[in-house]
């Protein structure tokens, strides 16, 4: 993968070559292969490469053969061999960025529905005197934007639109509320004013006149389980459209490598992949915590013996956030959403020794009903035939009486007791509910969960799930997997995500999904061909760290300092008497609260990072000066 900006202005102004060339050198970690720019009155296209295809070749930003055209990409477009056997054009590389050049030349914008792979590019055709910017059907890879009279900046992440903020960056009072309540910002928000991602599986048109349109190229399907197949028809429709997205995912002129938890998904891919080119060539890394709750090392270790992969075991510790909590969050452009973002950063750092690409199981859960709450998708849903007060007052008291340790129990009492089944269904992996973002902030939120849930169809987990791939996996597991590999410059490519297997996903019955209260049935069945029993018995753990027992002990101080100290940006926008009384109830024992008190304290540190000074290298953030 690679960084991608670029500016098109509306008001005649040429493009400042500096600027481009400023915001280019923002991503350089995105890209430490190469560098590029072009600019041509109003517009400038800025480039920074990780080479992975076509390493030799390739330079970007990249013209067609007449000059028309001009692209700056950051992916890859895995079927690149198809289509350029397709396309009949005068091809002066071997790589996959020309064939964006070349699609486009034969069928205009509609040609980026032929395209597979994750991808977001800005391509300026000077015939029409406009640009396009795209960005993959599952929102796999980031693009950003800010656009304001005199023209539309766009970046591959939020640092490099800085330069081109009149007066600097501010904080989005919308974007908060959506924090506290996701853990995230869900697209089109961020938490920045002004600044607004492009949302998955949709192109903006961008004329020199000002005008920007934002459409959809492609939706992920609202009505799920409407494929009437048996089981053995779901087992072999799955495993061959997974083997093709792993066939494709391991499309590379460098090395390619895998994520491995010992969970299900990731052993699924490991084992596909050594299948295709070997497992003595591949090699695997894994996180070890030091706490048996959440440790899965010797999981991975015993999946990776078992297939005979070249294993990487990696130890994350405390002592690991209070160097490089600010620097990731630098790289994250916004809060670290969980503490496993710290975890994916190290694995992508020390597998950067031996590989480019890293293969990953995300998305499994969200497409395939991973997570336990999907077992009680049909009750969150029916819960609302009780009433809502009654309900938050039985459930609040369960939620109360029952231990600290007990967390699953707790999340789905607060959960169900929540007045609507949008408000319920997103409730199990909130930080904090509407509610208690009201009693924070003094005021209500915007409700985008409830706008997605809306447009939703099928049964109550279809529904579910269509819900949980926007904010969720979008904007928080696949912004995770992105920045914490490119902050190591490593690229990180999900194959559940292969916009084939997501729709074959969402059209298979809830039955393929879930049985009983074990989800990932189909899944489950295909690993019994691949692996050990024991893998696809396994119940979801999850990736976490022990940060209950840490906020109780290495970074309790910590946690106390950055959010009451007088001057505390949590405390200046909040009610400072709930955060104390949360960090209270935690560190006595009395409720387990490490989620919350992560979402604050990373709320801190990245006001800290982008408004206080904390920037790496100790450099503000310029804003721009042009008038």
């Amino acid at each position: 993968m690679c960084g991608i900006a670029g500016v098109i202005r509306f008001d005649g102004a040429p493009v400042d070559p500096g600027l481009v060339a400023e915001m280019t050198a923002e991503l350089g970690h995105r890209g430490p292969d190469g560098t590029g720019t072009w600019v041509a009155g109003p517009v400038g296209l800025g480039h920074r490469r990780l080479s992975i295809i076509d390493v030799a070749g390739s330079a970007q930003p990249m013209a067609s053969t007449d000059g028309r055209l001009r692209v700056t990409f950051n992916g890859e477009i895995l079927n690149y061999r198809e289509l350029r056997a397709g396309l009949a054009y005068p091809w002066r590389t071997s790589g996959d960025t020309e064939v964006i050049l070349a699609a486009y030349e034969h069928g205009g914008i509609e040609s980026v529905d032929r395209l597979r792979g994750q991808f977001a590019f800005a391509l300026w055709d000077d015939r029409q005197r406009h640009a396009w910017l795209v960005r993959d059907r599952m929102g796999i890879l980031p693009l950003y934007y800010h656009r304001d009279a005199r023209m539309l900046a766009f970046a591959s992440e939020v640092k490099a639109l800085l330069p081109a903020l009149r007066g600097g960056p501010q904080v989005d009072p919308d974007g908060l509320a959506e924090y506290l309540c996701h853990r995230v910002v869900p697209a089109p928000r961020t938490l920045f004013a002004g600044i607004r991602k492009v949302p998955p599986g949709h192109r903006l048109r961008v004329g020199l006149d000002g005008d920007v349109d934002v459409e959809p190229y492609w939706l992920l399907p609202r009505d799920g389980g409407d494929l009437d197949v048996d089981d053995g028809t779901a087992r072999r429709d799955v495993s061959t459209a997974l083997g093709a997205a792993v066939d494709e995912a391991l499309v590379a002129d460098v090395p390619v490598g895998a994520l491995l938890s010992g969970g299900l998904d990731s052993s699924l891919i490991v084992a596909l992949a050594a299948r295709r080119q070997g497992p003595a060539n591949l090699h695997t890394y894994s996180a070890t915590f030091g706490d048996p709750r959440w440790d899965e090392g010797r999981y991975a270790a015993a999946v990776a013996e078992t297939i005979g992969t070249r294993h990487h075991e990696v130890r994350v510790g405390a002592a690991d956030f209070e160097t490089l909590w600010h620097r990731l969050t630098w790289h994250r452009d916004g809060p670290m959403s969980e503490p496993a973002d710290l975890a994916v950063y190290r694995l992508a750092e020390a597998a950067r020794a031996e590989v480019k690409v890293l293969l990953s199981g995300e998305g499994s859960d969200e497409l395939f009903a991973g997570y336990p709450k999907y077992a009680f998708a049909r009750l969150t849903a029916a819960a609302g035939v009780v009433p809502a007060p009654v309900r938050a007052a039985v459930l609040g008291a369960v939620e109360r009486r029952l231990l600290s340790r007990r967390s699953r129990p707790r999340v789905a009492a607060r959960a169900l007791a929540q007045p609507s089944a949008a408000d319920r269904a997103q409730a199990w992996f909130a930080a904090f509910t509407p509610a208690e973002v009201l009693g924070l902030l003094g005021r209500p939120g915007p409700r985008s969960h409830a706008e997605v849930w809306e447009r939703a169809r099928g049964d109550a987990l279809a529904r579910m799930q269509y819900l949980d791939c926007h904010a969720w996996l979008a904007d928080n597991l696949l912004e995770r997997g992105d920045r914490m590999c490119m902050a190591a410059s490593v690229e990180l490519r999900p194959p559940f995500l292969d916009h084939r297997l997501v729709e074959l996903a969402f059209a298979l019955p809830g039955r393929a999904k879930v049985r009983g209260r074990t989800g990932k049935w189909v899944l489950r069945a295909l690993a019994r061909d691949l692996l050990p029993d024991w893998v696809a018995r396994r119940p979801k753990v999850g990736f976490r760290l022990p940060m209950d027992a840490w906020f109780r002990t290495g970074l309790r101080e910590m946690a106390n300092d950055l959010l009451l100290a007088p001057g505390s940006f949590v405390t200046s926008m909040m009610d400072r008497r709930p955060v104390a009384a949360l960090l209270d109830r935690h560190h006595r024992g009395a409720a387990n609260e490490d989620v919350r008190i992560w979402t604050l304290l990373c709320l801190e540190v990245w006001h800290e990072t982008f408004f206080g000074g904390r920037r790496p290298g100790g450099r503000p953030a310029r804003p721009c000066t042009e008038k």
